[in-house]
């Protein structure tokens, strides 16, 4: 039976590198794909990355039944390369969330990633409730993703950290400058912080700055070598090769990217096709990009894959 990293340990993989957070794959009758799934995971753990987080908005939660959650959890725990933690997510109502979290503990999951609440607006003493009663649930790592109506304040966080031994980790999707110095200032001997932007590598300088380097990367599914060579550079605070993969491949991506909602996953789907590692359509209510797109999107990626061999010793 497969044990689950310490909260220690996990902390230790997050707080050291970029984040790879596989699509999930989908066959032509839009059933779960699990052959090629754990063929996918098998790939990226061997590619460089510090933690896979797996069945997150990347893989398309939202979409997954409970039986097919529980399948791509258990698939990607046998897939995994040694040594590389897997982590899934849960989300929704508080009830639904522990329940995911069950099935992810019964797969050997090292982590939970913790989505926002499902639609309804919340005030800050109800989602310290919601998260601190999900802590409450496991024993495994608990990681926040603070984003849109699951948005949390330092103080809110503060008491998190005091109240939740196995809270790990905050990451950020907001974006706030002044709330996240406050938040790592206070908070960095105690948590992990990530940087969750949609295409953090637009970010990440400015992260890496607040003293943030770790972050997911969706681009990591089609070019994880290139992705790679991006994040050392980060670190290594080479700024002219950042700048040139920003003009030739990020900053153009983004704005395909923008273009409409939920493209931040379907632009990842329509790069693996491109790249050859097709994972089969998005599911509704997300929408794939349009023909025109991935004409638009082909030579992006042949001119991010020209960095694939940039390399650097990363700096801590």
């Amino acid at each position: 039976m497969t044990t689950s990293l310490s909260c220690d340990a996990l902390k230790a993989s997050l707080a050291c590198g970029l984040l790879g957070f596989p699509l999930t794959d989908f066959a032509a009758d839009d059933s779960f794909a699990a052959q090629p799934f754990g063929d996918r995971v098998r790939f990226l753990g061997a590619q460089g990355c510090a933690a896979l987080f797996v069945a997150s908005a990347a893989g398309e939660f939202f979409s997954l039944t409970r039986d097919e959650y529980a399948a791509l959890i258990e698939t990607a725990v046998a897939a995994r390369p040694e040594g590389v933690p897997v982590l899934g997510a849960a989300g929704g109502s508080t009830r639904d969330a522990i329940e995911q979290i069950r099935l992810a503990e019964r797969a050997g999951a090292d982590g939970i990633l913790l989505l926002p609440p499902y639609l309804a607006e919340v005030s800050q003493d109800g989602l310290f409730a919601h998260i601190s009663a999900i802590c409450r649930s496991t024993s495994l790592g608990v990681i926040v993703y603070s984003r849109a109506n699951g948005r949390v304040r330092p103080p809110t966080l503060a008491k998190l950290a005091d109240q939740c031994p196995n809270l790990i980790a905050l990451k950020d999707g907001v974006g706030d400058a002044e709330d996240l110095w406050t938040m790592r200032t206070a908070l960095s001997g105690r948590l992990v912080f990530l940087n969750g932007m949609p295409t953090a590598e637009i970010y990440a300088p400015s992260y890496r700055a607040m003293g943030v380097p770790t972050y997911s990367s969706a681009v990591y599914n089609f070019a994880p070598s290139a992705a790679m060579a991006f994040f050392n550079a980060v670190q290594a605070g080479d700024a002219a090769l950042t700048d040139e993969m920003m003009r030739a491949f990020f900053l153009p991506y983004g704005r395909i990217r923008s273009r409409q909602p939920g493209y931040a996953v379907s632009i990842v789907k329509a790069g693996v096709d491109i790249a050859g590692r097709s994972a089969g359509r998005v599911r509704p209510p997300l929408s794939s990009l349009t023909s025109e797109e991935y004409d638009e999107l082909a030579p992006l990626i042949g001119a991010l894959q020209t960095f694939e061999k940039a390399s650097y010793v990363v700096i801590k």
